[in-house]
């Protein structure tokens, strides 16, 4: 779910195309004045379903060993399938508050990761600093299209930092390479859109 690329300065609200809330959070809070947005994505819907598989296939099969054991356990077939369904949906709205709360954005300065569902996490790192950025893409990764970028500071008090499960991962890894060296370059010279 690429948003594309966006020429606008953080300078103030009115400089930004978008007027949700997040191009307010950005403006106001996260974004330096005349920083340049290039990038901003959201994980693949896919996250969602990957994020909780271990959980639901735990589940599933706690399910199916109380169905085969069922005249030793208390209560029906009926109940304990209603409540197995139930807790594989409350994990599946956990996975969709994770994924809502995730955002990838791609400055011509920063490459920052936000993520949280109580409490805001921030993964920051200006370009200059980055050493590596790495394009993983599992066997499983690559039958859903989905991929993901690790951002690895050549600072060790820097943490590395994940973009999960990107769609398109190897264009976007290519746009965050070519981001990165430009800013190593001095800036954003004769970038076109």
């Amino acid at each position: 779910m690429q948003s594309g690329e966006h020429g606008a300065a953080a300078a103030s609200p009115a400089s930004v195309p978008m007027t949700t809330s997040l191009a307010t959070l950005l403006t106001q809070h996260i974004l330096r004045d005349g920083e340049l947005v290039i990038l901003i994505l959201k994980p693949s819907l896919w996250f969602i379903l990957f994020n909780s598989l271990r959980f639901i296939a735990s589940v599933a099969i706690l399910l199916i060993a109380a169905i085969l054991l069922d005249p030793h356990l208390p209560g029906n077939n009926r109940q304990i399938i209603e409540i197995g369904i139930f807790i594989i949906g409350g994990r599946l709205m956990w996975s969709v508050l994770q994924w809502m709360g995730r955002l990838y954005v791609l400055t011509d300065l920063r490459i920052l990761r936000l993520s949280g569902v109580f409490y805001p996490e921030i993964f920051d790192c200006p370009l200059r600093k980055v050493a590596r950025a790495r394009l993983i893409v599992t066997l499983a990764d690559r039958i859903f299209g989905v991929g993901s970028i690790e951002i690895i500071p050549f600072d060790d008090t820097y943490p590395i930092g994940l973009w999960q499960m990107i769609a398109h991962p190897r264009q976007i890894h290519r746009q965050v390479v070519a981001t990165i060296h430009r800013a190593k370059q001095g800036g954003l010279g004769g970038m076109a859109g």
